[in-house]
């Protein structure tokens, strides 16, 4: 085992077991390979599939094995219009299985993501019929104050670059508290619990993955 792998496990278990506590289903995988494994064995046949705006989710392959196996695959990124775009990101609010990953995870069970637009962060909270994030062991904090840094400072100048955004932290490689209208940290969520009426499992990774 690397030195790595032994860092990262018991903090995984612990977050695990957070999670557990906090009425959500969770499993620890040492591997991505058992990530995606895990991750389509929780799609029925025929299941409609929402993808948010994951970096996790595609490096991990899942969204072209299940476009393989037949799956309708809600993704926004694919859409060639913005209108085309904003009806997608609507059928992800209602799919059978939301995938996406999260901007951090506590040590004691706390989802903290942050958005520009919302659906993302909308779909996690209400509307699909099975929630299923994957996350790597990198994104595992300490605490609450940690996740909120983390979130602000690494995810989001992170995902502004990926998306080619034309904010200071794109720029600078850190959060600024910008006025930009392209800023990407508009809605922030701190999901402390399950919501009460969405099927929720958190896959946590013994890897680093995305952003």
């Amino acid at each position: 085992m690397s030195v790595k792998a032994k860092f990262y496990e018991p903090r995984c278990q612990k977050a695990v077991k957070a999670l557990i506590k906090n009425g959500f289903d969770a499993i620890y995988v040492p591997t991505k390979e058992e990530a995606v494994k895990k991750a389509l064995e929780l799609v029925p046949p025929n299941a409609t599939v929402g993808v948010g705006g994951s970096v996790t989710v595609r490096e991990l392959g899942i969204v072209d094995e299940l476009r393989a196996r037949g799956h309708v695959i809600f993704d926004h990124h694919l859409g060639s219009t913005a209108e085309e775009k904003n009806r997608i990101r609507k059928a992800q609010l209602t799919c059978d299985v939301f995938f996406a990953s999260t901007n951090a995870l506590t040590l004691d069970g706390k989802l903290v993501n942050i958005d520009g637009t919302g659906n993302r962060v909308a779909a996690m909270i209400f509307g699909p019929g099975h929630v299923v994030l994957i996350v790597g062991a990198n994104k595992i904090t300490d605490g609450l104050q940690q996740a909120m840094l983390r979130a602000k400072q690494v995810a989001a100048p992170m995902n502004a670059i990926r998306l080619g955004l034309n904010t200071p932290c794109a720029s600078t490689g850190y959060c600024m508290d910008c006025s930009s209208e392209n800023r990407i940290c508009k809605v922030t969520t701190i999901i402390e619990y399950k919501p009460n009426l969405t099927n929720f499992t958190v896959i946590v990774v013994g890897e680093e993955i995305g952003y």
